[in-house]
């Protein structure tokens, strides 16, 4: 590899840009097929939450295993990866030809995907990070204003080539594959430098010390829930997430690690729970509550004012005079009004105010808080960052989309239970809905088949007009619930804030500095 000064670092900031575009076009085009999976398939809230949480967990996968590797094995391995994971994705998601196979074929089409986009933040994230070491919260926001963009572009593809010409979704989604051609070539051939800690000499032990023990205890508790819920035997899920955690204790000899980045750790897993689970389902709502169209056009409205926002995170700083910390502060209350607000939307003005303010909020999240750790922690090279991004992932895949998915089907089938015992039993699902695979959680929600039909009607019966208000009622109470998450993490970012005011003020460390 080669020093900075010596690569064409704008070329590989734009490269990093569109390799994150195609994972935000991907996503945007499968938030708007959701209801053709539901109508197609007949699969419940919690089916999609599941098979949209595998879009996640397969990108907590992706991230951690490549930010481990990527100081030893270098980028342009893991480029190549991503290239053939995004191509091998399309053709299992093709694979899905019944009720019978297609939610696994959909669950590993998306697991693949997400597997894929993980690599390329992986190597994306710390390469943006050490070519702009001087302002990297700024130039992060722009590596991920490519997100939204990605979304608003899968948004106007589906609406253009689903609602107007109807083509079949699994056309659709291919229109995915055009950004990964792009940026493999954008990366191909490129020199790519080292990461400060790598210049350094850092050992790869010492990289996970400030993770040690506490921030280790949330990536392997995460993992070993995860493979809990795959594990026929009981508990040897949470076998391997503890055997995961002893070994990380091991390799740092038992370091107990930086309190602050488990903090950090913990608040990006309410990151990836508010942001990119609501993400996976607001096309979904706002179209149950207003139409397909108008929910197209919210998705579309949020994500554009995210990708402009997400070039002014420099000038908003300067201009407020706010450091990071404060930035993320004054989002989190944001996001939280916003959300709050859009429980109670009946217009779409009020749609698109509460809504333009959720947007507003969450703009900053990701990427200001993968600044936060690298500027902090620069002796991690790029092991903090990726396994921030794995965690938040972990978080929307296996709690924020299934849990949005869940909470739908319980507060829906709820209402419609109060309202009309006998509809209910007629329309409640085969199956029931559970939180994290407890049986204690279980619910029965809505058939998806059913209650497209109720909501196509052309001229819907009294029940049918109970079902779908029910299902809006559930849609609600989910969005209410949603805003608890980003007022929980205004309270620990004001405490944050607090901690740098009492050590003289918020500031980016070198290596030097941080041992």
């Amino acid at each position: 590899m080669s020093s900075t000064n010596e690569v064409n670092r704008d070329r590989l900031l734009w490269a990093g840009f569109v390799a994150i575009l195609a994972a935000g076009v991907g996503f945007g085009i499968r938030g708007g097929i959701f209801d053709n999976w539901a109508g197609e398939y007949g699969f419940t809230g919690a089916q999609l939450g599941a098979i949209g949480g595998a879009g996640f967990i397969g990108f907590c996968f992706g991230i951690i295993i490549g930010g481990m590797v990527v100081d030893r094995i270098g980028y342009a391995a893991l480029v190549i990866a991503a290239v053939v994971c995004h191509i091998l994705s399309y053709f299992v998601t093709f694979g899905a030809s019944s009720p019978d196979n297609a939610y696994q074929m959909l669950w590993w089409g998306m697991f693949i995907f997400a597997f894929a986009n993980g690599i390329l933040e992986a190597v994306s994230n710390p390469l943006v990070a050490t070519l702009y070491p001087e302002n990297r919260n700024h130039y992060l926001n722009i590596l991920h204003a490519s997100w939204p963009l990605g979304m608003i572009l899968g948004a106007l593809v589906g609406w253009f080539l689903d609602d107007k010409m109807g083509m079949h979704w699994k056309w659709q989604l291919a229109l995915y594959l055009v950004p990964t051609v792009v940026y493999g070539a954008m990366f191909f051939g490129q020199k790519y430098p080292r990461s400060e800690a790598s210049e350094k000499g850092v050992s790869y032990a010492d990289m996970f010390k400030d993770v040690g023990l506490l921030g280790g205890a949330v990536v392997c508790a995460l993992l070993g829930m995860f493979f809990e819920s795959i594990i026929p035997v009981k508990f040897v899920g949470y076998g391997i997430g503890i055997a995961l955690w002893i070994g990380l204790g091991v390799m740092t000899k038992f370091s107990m690690g930086s309190i602050l980045l488990f903090v950090l750790f913990i608040t990006h897993g309410l990151v990836g729970a508010v942001e990119l689970g609501t993400d996976g389902w607001i096309q979904n709502i706002t179209g149950n509550l207003f139409s397909s169209e108008a929910g197209k056009w919210l998705f579309i409205w949020t994500s554009t004012i995210m990708f402009a926002l997400r070039f002014c995170a420099h000038f908003i700083e300067q201009k407020l005079g706010l450091s990071p910390i404060g930035l993320l502060l004054a989002c989190s209350v944001i996001a939280a009004v916003g959300l709050f607000m859009s429980s109670t939307m009946t217009s779409l003005v009020v749609a698109f105010g509460a809504l333009g303010l959720y947007a507003i909020g969450k703009t900053f999240f990701w990427p200001s808080m993968l600044a936060v750790a690298s500027d902090r922690f620069p002796k991690t090279g790029g092991v903090a960052i990726s396994l921030m991004g794995g965690i938040g992932m972990m978080s929307a895949g296996f709690l924020g989309t299934p849990g949005l998915g869940y909470l739908k089907d319980k507060y829906s089938s709820e209402d419609l239970q109060a309202a009309n015992p006998a509809l209910y039993e007629e329309y409640k699902a085969e199956e029931p809905s559970t939180f994290m695979n407890l049986e204690s959680t279980a619910v029965y929600g809505l058939n998806g088949t059913k209650l497209e039909e109720a909501k196509g009607a052309e001229s819907p019966t009294e029940d049918q007009k109970q079902v779908v208000a029910s299902d809006q009622v559930g849609d609600r109470k989910t969005l209410k619930s949603d805003a608890l998450i980003p007022a929980t993490m205004a309270v620990i970012f004001l405490g944050m804030l607090l901690y740098f005011k009492s050590i003289g003020g918020y500031k980016p460390l070198t290596v030097e500095e941080a041992n």
